[in-house]
């Protein structure tokens, strides 16, 4: 089958559209016929060989893959597998692996929840990572309620844009951090109050109860701007000064009662469902930037690693 492949780790012309086995069903597992993935911020860390605890700490066991989430039909069931049947149009996550910019992956249906009806299967792909990162971020760790302030930074990207639509959908005001050229998309998804990050730093915030950053930079800063109770939930982190920042993270659980929250997404069907379930009542709609054909994945790569993406970089494999 063609998937997504690289021999060594680098920039994104290292990514090749290659030749591997086609996956056979386990036990309790099930194959899928993948029709779009997505491009996620870990993948392109992956790829560079910034991450190598997880994807190696020397260069073997190549060709790697990449690709972690993925939308697609159910075509074969594994000796004992439940749940999807065949034909059923499903999108999920591998969990805490690459592989799914393939034209089939097995999984468990635990890793699976059916597409809502209706959406289209290349914009479906667009969700299954950003979207159940926001739930959990959110509702999860954040506990937000309704009438609370909620500040998103990075609100026009891939979490960002969820977050956006899914804080008003919870009832806050939403206050967005975004790029100039980005403001009247973040303002169509329901934001409150949209601002240019590159104008308005955090002097120029008000109090938050709630604070999602996406972009990783400047923690203390934007924890600054918690009211006493507020919280901050942190998907990122500053690369450059990785020891510093997951340190600073680490003992804001100590001193103080503002908390930065980070957490490692590994989503399962419950909060699949539940991210179904918020796009079928409209709360929450996919926002696609570039679909790329998968012979196009490097050209995919280095658009999400050029900055300014609007929403989630999509390459079709079907």
């Amino acid at each position: 089958m063609r998937a997504a492949l690289y021999d060594r780790y680098g920039p994104p012309e290292v990514l090749y559209e290659g030749i591997v086995p086609k996956p056979v069903p386990g036990p309790g597992e099930v194959l899928v016929r993948v029709h779009a993935t997505s491009v996620n911020g870990g993948e392109l860390h992956g790829r560079a060989g910034r991450v190598r605890l997880v994807t190696g700490l020397v260069e073997r066991g190549f060709p790697k893959r990449t690709g972690v989430d993925f939308a697609g039909e159910v075509v074969a069931l594994g000796p004992g597998a439940s749940g999807p049947a065949v034909g059923d149009r499903v999108w999920g996550l591998l969990g805490r692996s690459f592989g799914s910019a393939a034209e089939f992956v097995a999984v468990r249906p635990r890793r699976l929840s059916r597409v809502p009806a209706g959406l289209d299967l290349a914009e479906a792909a667009a969700l299954p990572a950003v979207g159940t990162t926001a739930i959990t971020a959110l509702r999860d760790k954040a506990a937000l309620a309704a009438g609370e302030r909620l500040l998103v930074r990075g609100a026009a990207g891939g979490v960002g844009s969820v977050a956006v639509q899914l804080g008003k959908a919870m009832g806050a005001h939403v206050t967005a951090l975004a790029g100039a050229r980005n403001l009247d998309l973040v303002r169509d998804l329901g934001a409150d109050e949209v601002l240019d990050y590159a104008t308005t730093g955090p002097a120029g915030l008000g109090a938050f109860d709630v604070v999602l950053d996406t972009v990783g930079t400047a923690h203390p800063a934007y924890r600054r701007l918690l009211t006493p109770g507020g919280r901050m939930v942190a998907i990122a982190f500053d690369l450059k000064r990785a020891a510093a920042s997951l340190s600073y993270v680490a003992a804001s659980a100590v001193f103080g009662r503002r908390r930065v929250r980070f957490f490692s997404g590994n989503p399962t069907h419950r909060l699949l469902a539940d991210l179904a379930r918020y796009v079928e009542t409209g709360a929450i709609r996919p926002v696609v930037d570039t679909v790329f054909p998968l012979a196009g994945i490097a050209e995919a790569h280095r658009a999400l690693e050029s900055g300014g993406v609007r929403g989630k970089i999509v390459v079709r494999v079907g």
